[in-house]
């Protein structure tokens, strides 16, 4: 089994969207099996609240069930649990070793596409399409790389 934690700073935009995309990727490909997928926050800001309205209306198009999401906080004791830490941005990142208190098994989500950059925070700026396509791209790339390995 591949355990994948998806983090980003609230858990309401970003990484709620990659894990259910991730999700949804894994089931249409009948490998849902093999996974288990979930997403948290660094901080508490938005603890136990539900997927942000634009994330939300991308998931709602997609058909994708997200229903009983509500945003969780990344704890140390995530680090035994899960093979991969997949973060959002470079801030995430250094969040994730602080509170993991390694930076093992952490990979920012645009590096599996090649890229240095983040993905984009649509909390910032407003744009969930972009996020969208960030994700997408991410995570059908780190799908290619597990099958490579």
């Amino acid at each position: 089994m591949i355990r994948v934690m998806f983090v980003c700073h609230g858990n309401i935009c970003r990484s709620p969207m990659a894990e259910f995309i991730l999700k949804d990727m894994v089931e249409k490909e009948g490998k849902a099996d093999n996974f288990f997928i979930a997403s948290s926050a660094t901080s508490y800001e938005e603890i136990g609240n539900p997927i942000h309205h634009g994330t939300a209306k991308i998931l709602d198009r997609l058909g994708i069930d997200y229903s009983k999401k509500r945003a969780i906080l990344l704890e140390k004791s995530d680090f035994e649990k899960y093979d991969y830490f997949i973060g959002m941005d470079s801030y995430n990142m250094s969040n994730m070793k602080r509170i993991l208190k390694t930076d093992k098994k952490q990979y920012k989500l645009l590096e599996f596409a090649g890229l240095s950059r983040d993905v984009a925070d649509p909390w910032y700026t407003g744009n969930f399409e972009q996020t969208f396509e960030d994700t997408t791209l991410g995570c059908k790339c780190f799908l290619k790389k597990l099958q490579e390995k």
